[in-house]
């Protein structure tokens, strides 16, 4: 059920509770007073009758004959007027007699002084009248057609009127409901015109003030971020296949060449070189990327436990001392740690080892003299690492764009890379809700500080 028409349901539903309501206390009010009026106007027309039968003396023949032709004579009303002692005094129909007075109901009479009940369709009424010091039991019956007749047509009106408010309410709320939707409905045919290749089309936010300008403004944030990562894509794998193609093009030429002629020995052994070295870049180029997209997994898929900053710095100085012999990486304490949670984190032990190792030989390689000084500091709320390098430094127009992926400074001719190992780090440090700085001067070194929260 969509939701429009479902509005327009819960709204007429609403609707029609109240109206009924409305309908159903009017007209129980209406047939509640009807009856206490009616039962009022009877006991007055008995009153009226003994009065005339015992005051004037009327005969009864003449009373009967009276009441008979009377303008304001009640529907089929019968008047009966008894002694205490229940003898009956005068009757208006002795012969019809629709009240059928009992000994009991004369008894709760006297009793009770005054009695309201109903005959069927009649009305009756039973009361004492005193006249010259004398008590008589009048009963009175009659049938209020006109008040029944009103009752009834009241009935109708209501009913009719409750049906056409019904309708008007299904095409009302129809109404408002289509035009109060008609934003979504413009939302959603203008979702429907973005794909893939267009996700730089956006949708109306309206007034930016209600629910579902709110819900645009929402859905408008989400394809900034889709347009985002799509454009990332792009590149990762514009870059991915560049990076790729260039090793692949080394290998393919060199083994080429040397399937042209023979060559000798040290020529073979020459092309294998090359060939392996190309071989090793692509290596590392993969590992970087498979390392890449770990470290862009959602947090939730990655699992974090209580690690010590400390052993990830010596695990990972001990992994790449152990591919390059040549780096020379120290590791300084700038104080003492006497509590485990002053260097704990809680953090991927591998995702950090592999952030840690790209800062050194990020350090060691682009220094002369290949050497790298880790300072781990301890603050109260912070553990704060620095690596340290005295090698050739980043040129500043370099500097905002070191953590892209893919990007090579004007420096890359000193060593060889890929792009990745900066990028890399910054995301991994961005996953463990950490910071990470640059401060560098060309020829004179580089420090990148990493600030995490410990346990």
């Amino acid at each position: 059920m969509k939701i429009r028409l479902r509005l327009t349901l819960l709204f007429t539903a609403l609707f029609a509770t109240l109206l009924a309501a409305f309908a159903i206390v009017t007209y129980l009010s209406y047939a509640e007073n009807r009856e206490d009026e009616y039962f009022k106007r009877l006991k007055l027309q008995a009153a009226n009758r003994a009065n005339l039968w015992l005051e004037a003396k009327v005969s009864p023949s003449v009373l009967q004959l009276l009441h008979r032709n009377a303008p304001n004579t009640l529907t089929e009303e019968e008047v009966a007027i008894y002694d205490t002692s229940h003898n009956l005094l005068y009757h208006d129909a002795a012969g019809i007699d629709k009240v059928k007075e009992t000994p009991g109901m004369l008894d709760s009479i006297v009793r009770l002084k005054e009695l309201d009940f109903h005959i069927g369709k009649l009305q009756a009424v039973g009361f004492l009248y005193e006249h010259a010091n004398k008590q008589y039991i009048i009963t009175a019956a009659a049938f209020d057609q006109y008040g029944l007749g009103k009752l009834r047509k009241l009935k109708y009106t209501l009913i009719i009127c409750f049906s056409i408010a019904i309708i008007l309410t299904l095409a009302a709320g129809s109404f408002f409901a289509k035009r109060a939707l008609y934003p979504v409905s413009r939302m959603v045919k203008r979702v429907e015109e973005i794909t893939a290749t267009n996700l730089d089309l956006r949708v109306d936010e309206g007034n930016r003030k209600d629910e579902i300008a709110e819900l645009a403004i929402t859905f408008n944030q989400m394809l900034n971020r889709l347009e985002n990562s799509f454009d990332a894509q792009k590149q990762f794998v514009s870059n991915v296949s560049h990076e790729l193609r260039t090793p692949l093009a080394t290998i393919t030429a060199e083994l080429e060449l040397s399937a042209i002629k023979d060559r000798t020995q040290e020529e073979y052994k020459a092309v294998i070189k090359n060939a392996l070295a190309d071989a090793k870049r692509m290596a590392r180029l993969s590992n970087g990327l498979l390392d890449l997209a770990k470290a862009s997994y959602d947090p939730s898929e990655i699992t974090f436990k209580p690690v010590r900053i400390d052993e990830v710095l010596l695990d990972a100085r001990q992994q790449v001392l152990k591919s390059n012999p040549d780096y020379h990486i120290s590791v300084v304490f700038e104080q003492e740690i006497d509590d485990a949670d002053n260097i704990s984190v809680s953090g991927n032990e591998y995702l950090l080892k592999v952030a840690f190792m790209n800062l050194m030989e990020n350090g060691c390689k682009f220094s002369t003299d290949h050497q790298n000084t880790v300072n781990i500091i301890i603050e109260p709320d912070f553990t704060i690492l620095q690596f340290t390098d005295q090698g050739i430094g980043i040129n500043t127009a370099d500097l905002p764009d070191i953590f892209t992926p893919f990007f090579r400074g004007s420096n890359k001719s000193f060593a060889d890379g890929n792009g990745i190992g900066l990028s890399l780090t910054h995301k991994i440090i961005q996953l463990h809700k950490g910071q990470i700085f640059v401060v560098s001067t060309p020829n004179k070194g580089t420090t990148f500080t990493i600030k995490l929260k410990h346990l």
